[in-house]
């Protein structure tokens, strides 16, 4: 899709992936200022060498004075913040094990990462937002997994659930405020990660990837830029009256039971 979002600033957390780079290129195909901010701060300078208007920023979402950094640097050169894509997060390769076996510190790495972090940068960037009175977008990146579990994966499993019903929660808060927050829900995405464990010849479950698919209709991973165009349609003014959403984008996943 087209939209116009020229004098809008956006942050994008977690932008030297796969997926936050391309929702960075989208937001900036459209005219936005984009902040790409990720843990790895050369990708993310990467990233943002190829974007028409972006300021790289080195950011563990992890770490509040991190983040506080890079808003301030942000309000510094910008002096504003409109967007704001909360799509940092991690999941694991290693512990595929179920509950009682999953080790506590990769738990907390991932629920680290996945929730709290997001909520570090969230009550960051609401700030600014909410000092100027302009309102604002907040999009969060969630997961299928989050309305639908998957066994093997529950600290990825319960921090995006839990992202889900934050984002409701933001949108009851921040609604009157003009701050409308949203999610989006990605199924299985064409990722290093995907690519490793179920594409690559000594991936975890390399030989189960068409019982895998099996659950999805469209019979195929997405593309991220298949995710970034239903974040920039929640970051545009088309999205103007959807608030407190969730967004699978899925191929058709969460849809039913495919016998």
């Amino acid at each position: 899709m087209r939209c116009d979002l020229r004098g809008k600033v956006a942050l994008v957390t977690g932008a030297a992936g796969a997926i936050g780079s391309s929702i960075a290129r989208r937001l900036s195909d459209n005219g936005a200022t984009v902040i790409v901010a990720d843990i790895n701060g050369e990708g993310a300078k990467e990233v943002a060498a190829g974007l028409t208007d972006a300021m790289a920023c080195a950011t563990d979402i992890r770490d509040v004075a991190s983040v506080d950094g890079a808003i301030a640097a942000i309000m510094q050169r910008y002096g504003r913040l409109d967007i704001l894509i909360n799509n940092a997060g991690v999941n694991t390769l290693a512990h595929r094990v179920t509950l009682d076996e999953f080790p506590a510190e990769e738990w907390d790495r991932i629920t680290g990462i996945d929730l709290d972090g997001l909520y570090i940068m969230s009550r960051a960037a609401l700030r600014p937002m909410l000092a100027a009175g302009r309102g604002g977008r907040i999009v969060n990146i969630a997961s299928v997994v989050g309305l639908a579990a998957m066994r093997l994966q529950s600290p990825f499993v319960a921090a995006k659930a839990g992202i889900i019903h934050l984002t409701r929660s933001m949108a009851i808060e921040l609604g009157a405020k003009g701050i409308l927050t949203n999610a989006v829900a990605p199924g299985s995405v064409m990722t290093a990660l995907t690519a490793k464990l179920f594409y690559g010849d000594d991936g975890k479950f390399a030989g189960r990837t068409q019982e895998f698919l099996a659950h999805v209709p469209l019979g195929r991973p997405a593309e991220p830029r298949e995710i970034a165009e239903a974040v920039l349609f929640l970051a545009s003014p088309a999205a103007g009256y959807v608030n407190g959403q969730v967004l699978a984008v899925d191929g058709g996943w969460t849809a039913g039971y495919m016998m």
